[in-house]
This record gives structure tokens, sequence and C-alpha cells, in this order.
């Protein structure tokens, strides 16, 4: 059935209806057919046009719109917007090397995806912002006072943290957040315990502040807390999606893990690694929500807006709080006005809220995608939440051999043991599905599969 539109649906296809929508209109966009400026029809019309249903065209035009194709504009539609071209297409013959100056695809996790042109709700906020005066002197060192109550709302309301603006911090994001904390409350040899594998920017601050690094390892349900000794004074751990084998922490062992750190005095560093974007059920209730006296909350807008706006925010008790402002407000370092005014717009405006479902919509199909095309190489773990997976490979594979041949092809991805420290476990890749544009991710992926064939 075709549209109006360069549109067909082919139903014997075996692809989802609303991918089939997606991929023909960035075609079309990309060869001339559909040009900047040109207005679309509505969801319920093009339904009509192809005979399907509405949560059909819907789906296709919210994933073009989380990609930065096409763009609502207020009383007048739905607009195709002015997209730069793509990157030019990888050779698959004569794989580039990193030097030649070819723009290598990334599958690196951690990173979201960035549309190409602004989308509405941010340009909002920065209209906002430049209608307001900076403040008169230096600003509040803990962060400016109603972006911390918005904050407290925030996390309150999606993360099941009760607190107030006194227990919110404003960071430059959770490594910066992390440095802060360790500078206050730790002194050099004191021992902090983290994840292996784990997240190795926590290591490096660690390192930098000559803590002794106890490794803890995990099982599919995230950190091992029978495997903490007593003498350790703070544990970093990412509860919400182990970062990066992607376990859960279930309920009986965070509450196991917070027992143990009343009965010892130890410090619970709780990153909120990836909690926003989960896929089978609704994010868990934050580990600061069970005792804000011994845990110490991270959260970031890395992961769903962009990594390089450097703002983040902690959640602690009121006196931890008052202790890190006092220890900033001499050290001078701490988030500029302007972006703390921008994120005060946007959590006013619902636009964070807009911005994490259209991302779990996009990054959902592009997860299932990923997961089809690599569950012939190994074993899939950590596809229940995130903006990655880990691809297990069985023990005989090197895995950093395969990392290299992957770059030498043109793609970017982390080996698993990258990761690792000192506890041994399988070889593998981390996978990031979000960053590319759907189209890339297809090529990434194809050229990937391409050299574990060849293992």
């Amino acid at each position: 059935m075709q549209s109006s539109l360069p549109l067909t649906i082919e139903r014997a296809s075996g692809m989802p209806l609303h991918l089939q929508l997606a991929e023909q209109f960035r075609a079309a966009v990309l060869d001339g057919r559909l040009q900047a400026g040109h207005r679309l029809p509505s969801t319920r019309d093009l339904a009509r046009e192809l005979s399907v249903s509405r949560s059909v065209t819907q789906a296709a035009y919210d994933q073009l719109h989380a990609e930065g194709w096409i763009e609502g504009r207020t009383g007048a539609g739905t607009f195709v917007t002015d997209v730069a071209p793509l990157q030019p297409a990888v050779r698959r013959h004569a794989p580039p090397r990193a030097d030649t100056g070819v723009e290598l695809l990334t599958l690196r996790p951690g990173i979201p995806y960035i549309a190409p042109t602004p989308d509405p709700g941010w340009r909002r906020a920065w209209r906002e912002v430049s209608t307001q005066s900076p403040p008169r002197g230096y600003d509040d060192a803990a962060g400016l006072p109603a972006l911390r109550a918005a904050l407290a709302e925030h996390v309150a309301r999606v993360r099941g943290i009760a607190c107030g603006p006194e227990n919110v911090l404003v960071t430059n994001g959770t490594v910066h957040g992390l440095r802060l904390l360790l500078a206050v409350t730790r002194q050099p040899g004191d021992r902090l315990a983290i994840e292996d594998p784990g997240y190795l920017n926590a290591v490096a601050a660690a390192n930098d502040h000559r803590l002794e690094i106890v490794d803890v390892p995990v099982d599919e349900d995230g950190l091992r807390v029978d495997a903490l000794t007593d003498d350790v004074a703070a544990v970093y751990v990412t509860p919400s999606h182990q970062y990066p084998l992607g376990g859960r922490l279930p309920v009986a062992r965070r509450n196991e893990l917070v027992r143990w750190a009343r009965r010892t005095g130890s410090l619970l560093i709780e990153d909120d690694y990836d909690s926003e974007f989960r896929y089978d059920v609704a994010p868990l209730p934050a580990l600061a929500q069970l005792d804000l006296e011994r845990v110490v909350h991270f959260g970031t807008l890395s992961k769903t807006l962009s990594p390089a706006l450097r703002l983040g925010w902690l959640v602690a008790s009121e006196a931890m709080v008052d202790r890190l402002a006092t220890f900033r407000a001499n050290s001078g370092d701490w988030p500029g006005w302007p972006m703390q005014a921008a994120l005060l717009a946007m959590l006013r405006d619902g636009y964070l809220d807009q911005a994490v479902r259209r991302g779990r919509r996009l990054y959902a199909d592009r997860r299932t995608h990923t997961c089809a095309v690599l569950a012939p190489y190994g074993e899939v773990i950590g596809q229940d939440a995130g903006l990655h997976i880990t691809l297990l490979l069985p023990d005989d594979v090197d895995d950093t051999r395969i990392a290299a041949a992957a770059r030498d092809a043109g793609v970017v991805v982390a080996p698993l043991s990258e990761y690792r420290r000192t506890v041994e476990g399988p070889p593998g890749l981390v996978i990031g599905y979000a960053t590319p544009s759907t189209p890339d991710l297809h090529r990434a992926l194809t050229i990937l599969t391409e050299v574990l064939s060849r293992r």
C-alpha cells in the first residue's frame, strides 16, 4: 500500500511497519524526494492512506522526531527539517584504518543519540535564559535554589527519594560529584570498594585521591554484597543497571547492602547509571530512598540529553550537602548560571521528561534490533535497560583482538576486558546502540558481525 508520500508498506517483509516507514522517509530526504520544510500529513491521515493503525504512523513519526528528521510546529503541523548529510559509508572490501581520515562508526556505550538539529523544547529553554539577567555577584555554591527545589521534586517523582532542596547539590556530572565527595569525606589510604568489572572513571578518581581500591565481583544481579569486607570505608555501586554487565540489584540485596553499611558505618555511593531507560518494567526505586544518611545518590544529564552539558546532581543528607557546599565555596568549582538556568527551564517545561520518553521509544527499537543481530555470536546480557548490551563470547576468543579488527573495519567497540581489573570472567564486547543514527547503527552492526564471523 502506497501513500501520497514516497512510502510503501510491505507486510510480508518481516520488518516492523513503523521501521519500514522511518527507513523509507530517511531515504526520501537524502535523495531529495522530500525537501526541508515539506509539511507532512498528520499521523491519522497517513494511517488512513496506508491502511495501517495510527500507532504505526505515530511510532514512525516519534522515531524520526527523536532522530531530528522532522519537527512539530505548534498550530502548524509537522515538517521535514534541514538535515545535514550523514557520515560517509564505510567501504566493505577495503576497510579504512583510523588514520585514513574516514570517520569511524562508534558503538561505544554511554552516549545518547544527539539529533542533528535542536528541537523546540531545547530552543525554548535557552530563549528563556536569554531573557534573564545573570545573578548579582556569586551564586549559591550548592546550586540555584530554584533548581535544587525542582531537582528535589524530580528525583522524588521519578526515583522515589523523599528529599527537599536542602538535600540536593548541583554538579558538573557524576565524575565531578564523585571527586568532590572523595575530597571531602575520604583520606589517603581509605579503602573504597568498586565493582569489577566496573566504571573506570571511578577507579581513576579513587587513584587520584590515593585511596586503596577493593575490587568486588558482580554476578547477574549486580554487586555481590557477601564479598564486601568490614574494613571498607565506602562502596561505589551502580544498582539500577550495573556497568557494564547490566545486572539489576534486587530488593533483598539492596536491603542487605544498606544493613551492611549501617553496621560498618560505611558510605554507599550510588551512581544511578542508565536508570531512566528500562524496557521491561518501570525504573526501579533508587537505593538512596532506603537510607539517605548512608547513601549519596548521583544523577546526570549525560544519558538523557548530552554528556557535553557537564551537568548533574547529587542527593544526600542535609549535613553532607552543607559540607560539600562549604568546600566548594572555597574552591569556586561549580556549574555556571546559564546551564543551571536552562536545566530549570527544561524541568519546569516538562522537556526533560519528554526527552526521556522519546529516548525510551527510540532506544527500545534499537535494542531489539541489536540483540537480534548479535544473538548468533554469543550470549547477550544486560538488555533490559540502558543504552548498551554486553555480548559474552566463548572463552577462547580474544575480545581485544576482535575490537581491534572491528576498528580496522571502521567500527569502534569496547572489549569487556577493558573494564576488568583483578576479577576474572569471560571475554565479551560492550556495545552501545544509542549514539549513531539508525542507518549508521545498521551499517555498524553489519560490519561487526562480519568481523565476528571471522573470529
